[in-house]
């Protein structure tokens, strides 16, 4: 193959688009991903598409999933930098009937910004959950060891103090017999005048 093959083999060759993605610092209620797609999919390709979901402890049942932030992955980095200039501040829905009517777009390109960087932010983020979950359950169980512990260390205290009345009961009924048979027994000079008595008679 000559040169001039091989650099118009070079040429030829399928250029590697560069991907770009855009933040989404907040959401709307009622926002999806299969709305963002929609709205945001007529500007260009979109790749891949994160929603970080709401988290409430409080409650239990959502009647709608609400995000928080979002990332959004356009085929072409261009366009996702044209997509966070012109639409950044602007109302999502010009529509009066529109749910997103009082929303406006919070969008920020992210230069050299791979998806991979948000893999490994999303993977952190769920290992401190879970450290700080099982932190959270470890002291739990230390303050439900300690109250059983003081549980039993109370009955103890209270059994012992029971068996110490008990005992105290017990050794106090032979003083109290020995001074019954004590007031039975006649005094010295009682027995010393029937003794005269005995004698002289």
């Amino acid at each position: 193959m000559s040169d001039c093959e091989s650099l118009v083999s070079f040429d030829s060759a399928p250029r590697v688009r560069k991907k770009g993605i855009v933040y989404l610092s907040s959401i709307p209620k009622y926002m999806n991903v299969t709305k963002l797609r929609e709205l945001l999919g007529q500007y260009g390709e979109i790749g891949r598409v994160f929603l970080q979901p709401a988290s409430n402890p409080n409650l239990k049942k959502r009647p709608a999933k609400h995000f928080t932030e979002g990332w959004i992955e356009f085929e072409r980095k261009k366009v996702a930098k044209m997509v966070a200039e012109i639409l950044n501040g602007k109302r999502i829905d010009s529509r009066k009937s529109s749910k997103y009517f009082d929303s406006v777009w919070n969008l920020k390109y992210l230069p050299r910004f791979k998806w991979v960087h948000l893999n490994e932010r999303l993977a952190y983020e769920k290992a401190v959950r879970k450290h700080r979950l099982r932190a959270e359950v470890s002291q739990v169980k230390r303050e439900a060891n300690h109250f059983s512990s003081n549980i039993v260390r109370s009955e103890k205290n209270k059994l012992y103090q029971q068996s110490n009345v008990n005992f105290n009961v017990q050794q106090r009924l032979p003083e109290e017999e020995f001074l019954q048979n004590k007031n039975c027994v006649p005094d010295m000079e009682s027995r010393t005048d029937f003794l005269s008595k005995l004698f002289d008679s």
